[in-house]
């Protein structure tokens, strides 16, 4: 795990990209243009040098596994694995790197349908029903601070 650097946003890109049939709402991505374009290499690239958002990415044997990203720190920007590393405990090893960045405060994300079990399962909880626009459907979800 470490910090990414401007020269990943290829990797990263990539590696979201082939993820795209368990985001979009058609299995060709019709519809999801915008969303798309904000996963290529150029946007990409802005958001890892982008002063709101920090990433952070997960290597095995020198290949791009998975990544990790915060917006203003409290937000679950992003949280990928590549699909022949599900299963590992890779998406655990990210969202600890992400939960211990936002310091204890609470935070949201936007959960893909497929994704909704993983992050119920790292304790957040379904703000809103699903929402569906731009060719993809998520769950708006937040992680209350521990209590004290």
């Amino acid at each position: 795990m470490r910090k990414a650097l401007r020269e990943d946003a290829i990797a990263i890109s990539a590696l979201i990209n082939g993820l795209m049939p368990f985001m979009t709402l058609a299995p060709d991505g019709a519809g999801a243009e915008q969303f798309m374009m904000s996963m290529s290499q150029g946007a990409i690239e802005r958001y890892v040098i982008g002063e709101q958002y920090q990433y952070w990415t997960g290597w095995l044997d020198g290949d791009l596994a998975g990544v990790v990203a915060l917006r203003h720190g409290t937000h679950l920007f992003h949280l990928y694995v590549a699909q022949r590393y599900h299963g590992r405990g890779l998406a655990r090893q990210l969202w600890d790197t992400a939960r211990a960045a936002a310091a204890g405060q609470p935070m949201t994300v936007n959960a893909s349908i497929y994704g909704v079990p993983m992050y119920e399962h790292f304790g957040f909880a379904a703000t809103g029903p699903r929402v569906e626009q731009h060719g993809i459907a998520y769950v708006p979800m937040r992680l209350a601070p521990p209590a004290t």
